[in-house]
């Protein structure tokens, strides 16, 4: 039921009263626990005295006493415009952390670093740069363009890529990117989807005098813009494109192309078309296709010599004029009857007239200037190469017959026989009609023996023409033995009582009862009109007029097959299969479809769900009918499309009735809405959700449910946000029906916190919310495992009287123990118990589970005893957590006890119950005990009898009982139970556990040979064991076994097989194997390889150290501070610093601390290269990060010595003493000698200084001073 809007002031005082009742029954009944109930007890007593609005669930008993005071309350007071923006703003918190970070705040060498899993060999020698170049820029760009087949790289990586592009354009009015630069860019931005940012690229590479061939960027964006569906955005590029002289790609305007003739944009097809001719290159079945399509909509739309035209430039662009773009050719010129043109046509195209194009010459012109005019043309058809077939001379015979020249109708007839066609039943049909028109009714039965000679029998619609001809010509006996004929066809059911008469009359159309064949009795008035073979005068007693009506008409309409009545026909009585193939011949007869057939057939194929792309084709291949259709029945056809899943297509038509201005329901943009959301096309549904929004669609109370919950699953909470704002507005009991179904779908979602803000956003507008909104809640936050935030709702509806749903109840009493609040625990069991009469089993369980779960064995037993002494029959359930809460604290006793209960009641003890028993009873070294448990078990249910071996073994083998093994895997055999994949990984696990290499080794291969996949961990174990035990030989066989079969080498396995032959001296090897993985796609996410860089360094294969170093951080993982000490080490090493500065900077950005050896070695290499200001800098970045040592400055005051940089030297000693640190004697006095000696006379006085600060320093100063003073 819907939530109600009630007044509570009157009954929250009777629940008060009721409530704190209950709770003093609750503390007399559990003393020990006073003191928490207290406090629960506070809660109740706080209750609300005022007057508010509440909805509720009427359902629960303490809402049903809020009905009885029912005061209902003006709702247009109540304003709920802005609200959903208020709900989103109070949790933006919430909805950013999918949007991800803004780059407002963010560095360039930040941005770097983010995209520095992608590319990590550029991104560190860059992010110690400070002024990007446009080569460093190019770099980045190629490493993201050379790493996009390989890895998914996420729309938000390449947003930073475009933010760090348009940054190192900013930082430098100089700065110019390289056009190789922009081609890249271009591409990856087009590859995520951005679009928009294409554009402003390519305009600010013009302003910028950049010159690139943009061609791949122009096209890539019209095809993008083109997918997306915005053809204005696509156009706009195209003229640009084409203003810059640049020739589109056939693939680029294929896809232009279709979306224009979709949207009917007739001159720029024809333009876009032609330029796709102007190629001159060979076109593939879809650009075909689309040329097609292009000539279709110029054609049907009175464009006929712009379509001519271009099928002449198809021509001499060596395209073959196809049967399609002939027959659309010969169609538009048949309705503008100008034959003449038309034949032009095919004399300059060269073609000969399809089969179709002259049969519907043929139809058209017999329809409008006669069979004359048509026999005439036909002849200058056939002088084009034009071959008829059976239906052309059908068409030419039909219209004979329907303008009385019989002659000519025979004459088609041996014409056609001459060329060895088979006349079409239809032939046969319209000259027995023509015979009867005629008189010649005799000559009828001739026909129908030529035809049974042919082999054509008669159908239905014969034997009519039959019956109306002898019926015309008042020869009833023929009618009554064609009635005869008919029933031994099967076309009519004939009793013997019936009259063969009365049932030609009802076959016809005509009231038997108003016919009547009479005998002509009157001698002074005769009325006989014919005489019967006896001789008597009869005469038909019925209305002549239209009795003869009815029968010509019959012939009339038998001449010349009218396809929409036959259509119409059947979809009168709904089959459509025979309707389609009805209209597909029709075609072949030069028939078109009226409006009303087509719009029957439409509406007949919504209806039906097996024939909805029927409709798709319909409507393609007549777009001008489909224009035509009214309101109703294109909303049949968009819900329709949806419910098959075609959104596109639906998307299409809604576009073009949108061009129409016609009203599109809100069924249908319901329809739409939920298509897209259930195909997971969030593209398609922003789309449609905008138009609906603006064209103020509100769904209906059932569709919007659902949609919310749709909306919920893509994470589209904003929107769902804003449609439950539309409801309140428009309908606020609709709209609180919304409220729930939003509130429980965003708890079960996932978003419990923005549930949260919004069920505090309708307290604000002044409700008050019944259990089930805050159950809902509570519910979510156990599920996210935010408990505290469970707790503090739970308290909230405490304090509103309010009890929770008895399975949030269920769920929070375990929660509450684990967390030690067993007195709030107990009295919500109670609270619930009195809400929830029926149902007090699955309560006291959650108690005995919450108590289980904590080892309080003494409360569980309490509660045990109350559950007995109530009468309530304990389920099986309680004894399975009573058994295991025993097992948990190891009271083995109460389970012997427990185990009896379970056999004198015939329970059947649970699989969980038996894992705990049998684990305990093994650790007591109860063994016989565990095996006749297991005897027990077995004897229970054949179903569970692997479950309960493999339990046995895994715990046999973890107990230390692995003897025991072989005896459990005998009666396995014995049994004829095979193995399953958790027998096999339970005895890999138990045998590495004994150090029994070969037993889990031969497992492991038993496992693969059986095709059964062993876990990860059994893979990681064995092969682990192997290398461990020196068996490498066998580890890269069962390497190369994973490898056939596609499994990934985790962490261990790799390092394992690695570490192993690194210590054989066999690296080519090892690199071979770590580069197979990459090859294959065999490294999982947060590889680890650690300690194979550090063995890589050790053993001077640097580069593959750094590979691997990469691979960790393309798979997500950042190595430790040991990998890049290792690394750096190395590169010092081999004298290659300038690689060693950039991985030092790297590690100091992702806050990892070098080591003091690392440093120290960094230092002294930088010297030993003279390149002392570098080592003086990186001294200082360790002083902020680490620790320096005294070595690290003397070899920084040494080099700086012999550069004779002086100044530089006692400045650093000087910070060096304050550090605490003393220089040697050797590097002092070599100081002071070089001062001494210094050629600078002039600057003797400073220098003075200079040796008498280093002479203070150093302590020397001091002593002089005493030695004076004593002097």
């Amino acid at each position: 039921m819907r939530p109600r809007l009630v007044s509570t002031s009157t009954t929250a005082r009777a629940l008060h009263s009721h409530m704190l009742q209950f709770l003093s029954t609750i503390i007399h009944s559990h003393r020990s626990h006073i003191k928490q109930v207290r406090s629960l007890f506070y809660h109740f007593s706080t209750l609300p005295t005022t007057t508010s609005t509440s909805f509720t669930d009427p359902s629960s008993p303490s809402s049903s006493k809020l009905q009885n005071n029912d005061t209902r309350l003006d709702l247009s007071s109540i304003k709920f415009n802005g609200f959903a923006q208020s709900v989103i703003l109070n949790c933006s918190h919430f909805l950013d952390k999918k949007k991800g970070k803004d780059f407002a705040n963010a560095s360039v060498k930040d941005l770097i670093l983010y995209i520095s899993d992608i590319v990590p060999n550029t991104a560190r020698r860059l992010i110690r740069i400070s002024v990007l170049k446009p080569e460093d820029v190019l770099g980045i760009l190629l490493g993201f363009q050379s790493e996009n087949g390989k890895v998914r790289i996420g729309a938000r990586k390449v947003e930073t890529l475009w933010e760090i592009f348009k940054r190192a354009n900013e930082q430098d009015k100089g700065f110019k990117h390289l056009p190789r630069s922009c081609e890249v860019m271009a591409s990856l931005l087009i590859h995520a989807g951005m679009l928009r940012e294409v554009e402003f690229l390519l305009s600010t590479i013009e302003s910028q005098g950049i010159s690139l061939d943009g061609l791949d960027i122009f096209c890539n964006l019209i095809q993008g813009y083109a997918g997306d569906g915005e053809l204005e955005r696509a156009i706009v590029v195209y003229e640009q494109m084409r203003g810059r002289g640049f020739m589109p790609s056939v693939a680029c305007c294929r896809v232009l192309l279709d979306i224009l003739v979709q949207k009917k944009k007739i001159q720029l097809a024809n333009r876009v078309c032609w330029d796709m001719l102007e190629m001159n290159a060979n076109l593939s079945d879809p650009e075909k296709a689309s040329f097609e399509n292009v000539i279709r909509l110029l054609c049907r739309n009175g464009h006929i010599q712009e379509g001519r035209n271009l099928a002449n430039k198809a021509l001499v662009s060596g395209l073959e004029p196809s049967s399609s773009v002939i027959n659309e050719i010969a169609r538009g010129y048949c309705e503008k009857k100008d034959f003449e043109d038309l034949l032009s046509f095919f004399a300059r195209m060269k073609c000969a007239p399809t089969v179709i194009a002259g049969n519907k010459i043929m139809h058209c012109l017999c329809l409008n200037f006669g069979t004359e005019r048509a026999g005439l043309f036909l002849q200058e058809l056939k002088a084009l190469c034009f071959n008829p077939d059976e239906i052309t001379f059908s068409i030419l015979i039909g219209w004979s017959c329907h303008e009385g020249k019989l002659k000519k109708a025979f004459f088609y007839l041996s014409d056609m026989l001459s060329k060895c066609l088979k006349p079409h039943i239809c032939s046969y049909n319209a000259l027995i009609s023509g015979l009867f028109k005629e008189g010649m009714w005799k000559h009828a039965q001739d026909i129908i023996h030529e035809m049974v000679d042919r082999g054509t029998p008669p159908d239905i619609s014969t034997f009519r023409i039959l019956l109306a001809g002898f019926c015309k010509a008042r020869q009833f006996d023929e009618v009554k033995r064609t009635v005869c004929q008919m029933a031994r066809h099967g076309f009519i059911q004939l009793s013997s009582l019936e009259d063969p008469l009365s049932k030609a009359f009802r076959v016809l159309g005509l009231d038997p009862l108003a016919v009547r064949l009479k005998r002509d009795n009157n001698i002074r008035f005769s009325k006989t009109e014919f005489l019967d073979n006896l001789g008597n005068g009869l005469y038909l007693d019925t209305d002549l007029d239209e009795y003869e009506k009815t029968v010509t008409r019959v012939l009339e309409d038998s001449i010349i097959p009218n396809f929409n009545t036959l259509i119409m026909e059947q979809c009168g009585h709904r089959n459509f299969t025979t309707a389609l193939l009805l209209v597909n011949e029709m075609v072949h007869w030069g028939q078109e479809l009226s409006l009303s057939v087509f719009s029957a057939l439409v509406e007949g194929f919504c209806s039906s769900r097996s024939h909805i792309k029927a409709v798709v084709k319909l409507l393609e291949k007549m777009p001008e009918l489909a224009d035509q259709l009214d309101q109703e029945t294109l909303n049949l056809v968009v819900r329709a499309y949806c419910k098959k899943g075609l959104i596109n297509s639906g998307k299409i038509v809604l576009d073009r009735m949108l061009q129409r201005h016609l009203i599109a329901k809100n069924e249908t943009y319901t329809a739409l809405i939920m298509g897209s959301c259930k195909k997971g096309s969030l593209k398609d549904l922003h789309c449609c959700w905008e138009v609906a929004q603006r064209n103020k669609w509100l769904p209906g109370l059932n569709d919007c449910k659902a949609l919310v919950g749709c909306l919920c699953q893509r994470e589209m909470l904003e929107e769902a946000l804003h449609l439950l704002e539309h409801m309140l507005v428009y309908n606020i009991p609709a709209g609180l029906d919304i409220f729930s179904v939003l509130l429980e779908n965003l708890c079960a979602s996932g978003f419990t916190r923005i549930a949260h803000v919004l069920l505090d956003g309708l307290l604000k507008q002044g409700f008050i919310l019944d259990r089930m909104a805050y159950s809902h809640v509570v519910r979510g936050f156990c599920k996210e495992k935010e408990f505290s935030a469970a707790f503090m709702m739970l308290d909230n509806m405490l304090a509103k009287n309010l009890v929770p749903c008895l399975d949030v109840s269920v769920l929070l009493i375990p929660l509450l123990c684990r967390v030690g609040r067993f007195e709030k625990a107990i009295a919500l069991k109670e609270i619930a118990l009195r809400d929830q009469i029926l149902d007090s089993s699955s309560l006291h369980g959650a108690l005995v589970k919450g108590f289980c779960m904590t080892g309080n064995v003494r409360e569980v037993a309490t509660v045990f005893q109350d559950i007995l002494f109530k009468g309530i029959l304990p389920a099986v359930e309680l004894y399975d957590m009573l058994v295991q809460g025993h097992c948990q604290v190891k009271n083995l006793r109460k389970v012997w006890e427990l185990l009896g209960g379970f056999i004198r009641k015939n329970l059947s003890l649970s699989i969980s119950s038996y894992r705990n028993l049998v684990r305990l009873m093994l650790l007591e070294g109860r063994v016989p005990h565990a095996l006749n448990l297991t005897a027990l078990m077995l004897g229970q249910s054949k179903s569970n009898d692997l479950i309960i071996y493999n339990i046995l073994i895994f715990y046999l083998f973890a107990t230390g009982n692995s003897s025991l093994v072989k005896n459990i895997l005998d009666q396995l055999q014995e049994k004829e139970l095979l193995h399953n994949e958790v027998t096999y990984n339970f005895l890999i696990y138990g045998f590495s556990q004994c150090k029994d290499v070969s037993s889990t080794a031969h497992c492991l291969s038993t496992m693969i040979s059986k095709e059964l996949r062993p876990s990860n961990r059994s893979l990681r174990t064995v092969i682990s064991s192997l290398c461990g035990a020196g068996e490498l030989g066998k580890a890269l066989y069962l390497s190369q076994e994973m490898e056939l079969r596609g499994w990934v080498h985790d962490s261990i396995i790799q390092n394992a097989i690695v570490e192993g032959l690194i210590s054989l001296g066999n690296l080519h090897e090892a690199e071979d194997l770590l580069d197979r993985m990459v090859e294959k796609c065999l490294i999982p996410d947060n590889i680890n390889y650690d300690n194979l860089i550090k063995r890589f360094c050790l053993h001077n294969r640097l580069n593959k150290a750094v590979d691997l170093l990469n691979i960790m951080l393309k798979k997500g993982t950042v190595p430790n501070s040991s990998s890049y000490d290792s690394v750096i080490q190395g590169f010092c090493t081999q004298n290659r610093l300038d690689e060693a500065m950039d991985f030092y900077t790297e590690m100091l950005y992702r806050d990892l601390k070098p080591s003091i050896k690392t440093s120290g070695m960094f230092v002294h290499a930088l010297c030993q290269n003279g390149r002392t200001e570098e080592a003086e800098n990186l001294l200082i970045s360790i002083l902020q990060v680490g620790e320096s040592t005294r070595e690290m400055y003397c070899a920084i005051v040494n080099r700086y010595r012999l550069e004779n940089n002086l100044k530089k030297a006692s400045e650093l000693m000087h910070v060096m003493q304050q550090r605490g640190y003393d220089p040697d004697f050797e590097t002092h006095w070599s100081l002071i000698s070089n001062l001494s000696n210094s050629s600078d006379k002039d600057d003797c006085k400073n220098n003075q200084g200079f040796l008498s600060s280093l002479l203070s320093v150093s302590g020397f100063a001091g002593k002089r001073g005493s030695k004076a003073e004593l002097g």
